[in-house]
This record gives C-alpha cells, structure tokens and sequence, in this order.
C-alpha cells in the first residue's frame, strides 16, 4: 500500500504516518509578505498532490501575478501543537489546512470569516458545515470524508455468502461474521492503537441504531448520553471484542495503515474505512480488484432506522486573523478548491472532492456507490463532538475492548466531557 498521510475529517490525535517535511520548517517561512503568502498543510510534499497544487497555483497566478506561493509541510503527527503555538503568538502561516470539526472549531477566533469571499462556490462545493461555527464559515472545502463499510467480496464467497447481498440487520450480521469466522477469517479489520477506530464506528453505526431524533439532536449539540440506544452504539462495540470479531490484538494495531493491511490481505472480510486519499476505495483496489470490493450500509440495529452515509467536509484551506491581505489569500483559498485542482487531486488521490459533479464513474463499482449515497447521507456523529471528547472516547474505547471499564461509566464520562465544552 502506498504510505499516505491523512485528510480525514476523523483524526483528532497524532498519527505517527509517512509525513512530509518537519517542524523546522515552520521557523523557516512562519508568515507572508504583500507580494508572498505562506501556506502549512500536511500534504503538499507528498507526489500524488503535485498536479492538484500545480493546477490551484496557475488559478491563482491568474488573479495574482506577483504574489507568489509558498507551501510548507509540516509533519501531520505534531502539525496541530505546531499550529497552536503560532496561534499563541499570533504570527505564523497566512493559509493553513484542517480537518473539518473539532479542530477548526476549536481555533476560529484565529481564523477569516470567508463568507463574503465564498459566495459564489456556495453551490459548486459540498462539506461546508464541518467548517462552520455559529453561522460562520472558516474555511472552504476540499474533499469530502465519509465512512463507509467496505467488504471484501472473495472472502465472502469463502465463507458461502452472497456477496451481492451483504447482512441488513446486526443479527444477520453477527451470523454471517460466524461462518466468515468458521472460513478462516476475522469479520472486521480494526487498529485503536490511537484510539480512532470508535470515530468510525459511532458514525458508522450511529445511523441504524440511534433514531432519527436522536440522530438529528446529537448533530445539533443536545446529546442523550443515557439514551439506550446511544449506550447500545458502545456496547456493540465492547461485544465485538467479546466475541472475537475484530483482527487481534486491536488496541496495539495501527489503523494507518496495519488495519487496511489486513482488510486487503482477506485477514478480514470488512474495514470501517474511509472516502480521503488513504483507507478508501482506490487504496484498496491495488490490491482487491473493483470486482471483489463491495460498499455496504449499516446493518439495521433499532427497528425502524435507515442507514445513511456518514460525511462532512474532510478537509479544507482557512486564512490567519494576522495574513496581511485577507482578501488575496481567500483568493487562493479558492483556488485551492477549485473546480480544475480538485478534478485533479480525485485523479491522482481518488479522494472524494468536495465538488460533487466530478465524474467518477471510472473509479469502479466501490466510489460509484459511496458517491451515489451522498444526497442521503448525514454529518457523521464524531464530528460533532470537540476535539477533547474524542480524545476521551479513545481512551475509553480501549478500555472498553480491553474489559477495564463499562459501557454506563463511559457515557458518563464523556456527558462530562461534552457538556463542559
């Protein structure tokens, strides 16, 4: 598999990936000038994302002809302590990349309103909410991130299933994770070493078993921690451990990129993957032909649910407060989302853009069904929550795997944590 550092929307903790760059770059270039602007991302050394930054500067060159573009990459693992220790000094990059959520949300007061800036791709671009707060938006999309659950359509013929039809209920589920068990396989590929693998199966899940009250309350900040069925999310999780349906050792397994490993090496029959440029769709297909990797919903948990994809905007480009020009460097916030950059960035990452009328019917059976469930699918339920809870609720999953803890403990842990803000 080819070694990516991550867009997600997901990750609110630091991954030890195949970063680009180091944290001396940022004493190098820590700000712009009138005729220079200085952008932090963790993606811009990486080779698949050449042509889409390629594509973005000739956008701008086009409005700005003597200002030029400086992109520095930080390493993904310590990017957010590097970015909040230029917001404490209230000088550093004019441009800087977030995953959408908890971690923009948490640092708008340094951050452009671009609403005035954006208004014309309003309409072009999806995934705008993981970017805003209190009716304001602070940076424009660039891909969309969404977890779907793939499925390994070779190991379910191992195991005599359909792998036209995959379970639709958890207990139907539960049963044909029995025979893929008897096949000589694990039922899901998980890594919780950083304690991520519970983001994805809350939104995963949250649709089928939380209704769609509960889901539409918890999207809005008024959270049922003692709802039954917000428990069960996390007691489906503790019984998947119980009953040995994860790959082993899950809590010493890296997600990035071990657990994928293992989904694509058949060790597994399915992954809680992603829809960015690592743990989706094209990654797989290097090694699983499009023929054998299938897309499913959710099994139905709570009667009465319909599974819906869970996404947000995945990551997205905002201005620094102290950018010398705030309307030229949304210029090439712009340009960085636009419509020829981010064609080329699905070509060559096989992320799903934040603008949805890239054709992608190319990409094979897998991104033709994520992309199909778009119109339906929901804000994913971690997402959500502030950057502090998630890092709790990874804690907490591992002891939740582990045995060490309840399930009634870890929801009133995380009430705390979700209600002090």
């Amino acid at each position: 598999m080819r070694q990516r550092s991550m867009w997600s929307a997901v990750l609110v903790v630091g991954l030890a990936l195949a970063g680009c760059g180091s944290a001396s770059d940022s004493g190098k270039s820590s700000g712009g000038s009138d005729d220079k602007l200085v952008v932090w991302d963790w993606k811009s050394g990486e080779p698949f994302a050449k042509s889409y930054l390629d594509k973005a500067k000739a956008d701008f060159k086009k409005k700005h002809a003597n200002v030029t573009v400086e992109f520095v990459a930080q390493p993904f693992d310590q990017y957010y302590t590097l970015l909040g220790a230029a917001i404490q000094s209230g000088k550093g990059p004019d441009v800087m990349l977030f995953n959408g959520g908890g971690q923009i949300r948490d640092r708008v007061d340094a951050l452009v309103p671009l609403d005035d800036y954006v208004a014309e791709d309003k309409q072009r671009l999806a995934g705008w909410e993981a970017f805003a707060k209190d009716g304001k938006t602070y940076a424009a999309p660039v891909t969309l991130q969404g977890y779907p659950i793939y499925y390994n359509k070779a190991v379910y013929q191992k195991a005599n299933l359909d792998p036209a039809s995959p379970a639709t209920t958890w207990d139907k589920f539960v049963a044909d994770c029995a025979a893929i068990a008897k096949a000589g396989s694990k039922c899901f590929a998980l890594g919780n070493k950083e304690g991520v693998g519970i983001q994805f199966w809350l939104s995963s899940m949250g649709s089928t078993t939380l209704t769609a009250a509960e889901y539409d309350a918890w999207i809005t900040g008024k959270r049922d921690w003692n709802s039954a069925n917000v428990k069960r999310v996390f007691q489906l999780w503790k019984e998947t451990g119980e009953k040995k349906m994860n790959s082993d050792g899950a809590n010493s397994t890296a997600m990035f990129n071990d657990s994928f490993a293992l989904f694509q090496s058949g060790k597994a029959a399915h992954v809680m993957g992603l829809m960015s440029d690592v743990g989706h769709w094209q990654d797989f297909n290097e090694f699983l032909t499009p023929e054998k990797l299938g897309v499913m919903k959710a099994p139905v948990v709570t009667a009465g649910t319909t599974p819906s994809l869970p996404y947000d905007g995945g990551i997205g480009y905002a201005v620094a407060k102290w950018t010398k020009d705030p309307k030229v460097a949304a210029d090439l916030v712009r340009s960085l989302s636009s419509a020829d950059a981010l064609k080329a960035f699905y070509a060559d990452a096989g992320a799903i853009a934040a603008d949805t009328t890239i054709d992608v019917s190319q990409g094979g059976p897998a991104v033709s069904t994520i992309v199909s469930e778009l119109k339906s699918g929901k804000p994913a339920l971690h997402v959500a929550l502030s950057s502090k809870t998630l890092d709790l609720m990874g804690r907490l999953s591992q002891q939740l795997l582990s045995g060490s803890i309840t399930v009634d403990e870890v929801v009133k842990q995380l009430a705390a944590s979700d209600q002090a803000g």
